[in-house]
């Protein structure tokens, strides 16, 4: 029998993933994993569903030949450009189909958890078109360091509720979301933004994102003349942009899976959030899955100069790539990214995502052949980041 990496119906990728909520959550995720797939697979929703990614979010998104960086790393880059879509990134694909979901299932209430503030956004953003009540839980960290993703929340209608418990950065944001749709089930529909959470959210965020290897597919056919690529790059925090690009490719072993963690102050330092190279298993916001943790099981604060990868878990799908040596997994350290960003800002003219930087930042690590057709998903812009990055470099 062939090798899957897909989901299996229950909700496992190998021995990742599963459901494990509170018993007051039950019904909430039951009926989920009930009604997503008949939902997203009906002709009315994929229609809807198209449109809204045609007209709204603006895709298909370019798929960009990055000349002087192919020059330098030997190889022909191609660069897919996430960073092209509405509100900057690839988070959109994502919301745009959970609340046509949520419609569909009669929620008026939307909640979301987010780290760089870029699903954040994206949710507040399709509240606003859908005119849906939207509170989005952010780290109080992330609030002061994502000022400006925060502004445009609010802008958009949204109450953005900072929180102050553990280090106030993304984990501390999912919990606090669990526990409001705890105690508000029935009206409630929590938007995750990432491939992690209890099933079916990593297989439901997964199938949201994987326009963005259906259009590699066409595109690389028109470009190359074959519709794979060698190498597919991306970065990964909980990993719904990664899981988007290699969605289609996962069982094709032309494809090498390349994979950027964030390796913070280095793996070894104490301050990293490499997760698949400093992970145990455990079981982390529903999900069985690869988290940072003590001996005793407690988990370990993560750090990344990266909102969007400060996380202490991994989506369960990169968990089994890795495991199975399906996928290629390299830490990438805050300086790496950082000289990364700057690297493609001035060789290409683009400004990426400090988080987009961390695969960028995984090209040097490489050993590619001149004919090597290589895809790195440029997963957001980098205009939230502009603070950080010129109080590294100064202006």
């Amino acid at each position: 029998m062939k090798t899957t990496f897909q989901i299996t119906p229950e909700g496992y990728y190998g021995e990742f993933g599963g459901t494990y909520v509170p018993e007051k959550l039950q019904y909430c995720v039951k009926e989920l994993q009930t009604t997503y797939l008949k939902v997203i697979e009906s002709e009315e929703f994929k229609q809807e569903y198209m449109q809204l990614l045609q007209d709204y979010v603006g895709r298909p998104s370019p798929l960009y030949l990055a000349k002087r960086m192919s020059e330098k790393y030997g190889c022909k880059l191609y660069l897919k450009r996430e960073d092209l879509n509405h509100t900057g990134a690839h988070k959109i694909n994502n919301t745009v189909g959970q609340i046509l979901l949520a419609r569909k299932m009669g929620k008026r209430r939307i909640i979301a958890e987010t780290g760089a503030g870029q699903h954040g956004v994206a949710t507040a953003t399709v509240c606003a078109l859908m005119n849906m009540e939207c509170v989005v839980y952010m780290g109080k960290t992330d609030v002061e360091r994502q000022y400006v993703n925060v502004q445009k929340m609010k802008m958009l209608g949204a109450e953005v509720r900072a929180v102050t418990s553990g280090s106030m950065t993304l984990k501390d944001a999912v919990n606090e979301a669990i526990n409001d749709w705890c105690s508000h089930p029935e009206e409630t529909f929590y938007i995750i933004g990432s491939t992690v959470g209890p099933h079916p959210y990593p297989d439901m965020v997964a199938r949201m994102q994987s326009i963005i290897s259906e259009e590699l597919k066409g595109q690389l056919m028109e470009k190359e003349g074959r519709d794979y690529p060698d190498y597919l790059m991306a970065c990964i925090g909980g990993g719904s942009n990664a899981a988007g690009t290699i969605y289609h490719y996962l069982n094709d072993e032309r494809v090498n899976i390349v994979l950027a963690e964030a390796g913070g102050m280095g793996v070894d330092s104490g301050k990293t959030a490499a997760t698949i190279q400093r992970g145990k298993l455990g079981i982390l916001h529903g999900s069985k899955t690869l988290v940072l943790q003590t001996p005793d099981g407690q988990v370990i604060e993560p750090y990344s100069i990266s909102a969007g990868l400060d996380y202490p878990g991994i989506g369960p799908m990169h968990a089994n790539l890795a495991k199975q040596h399906r996928a290629t997994v390299l830490a990438i350290n805050d300086d790496e990214a950082l000289d990364a960003a700057f690297e493609l800002t001035r060789m290409e003219g683009i400004i990426p995502a400090i988080e987009s930087a961390h695969a960028l930042g995984a090209l040097p690590k490489m050993k590619f052949k001149p004919t090597d057709v290589v895809v790195l998903t440029v997963s957001g812009r980098g205009d939230k980041d502009i603070e950080t990055y010129l109080k590294h470099f100064g202006e």
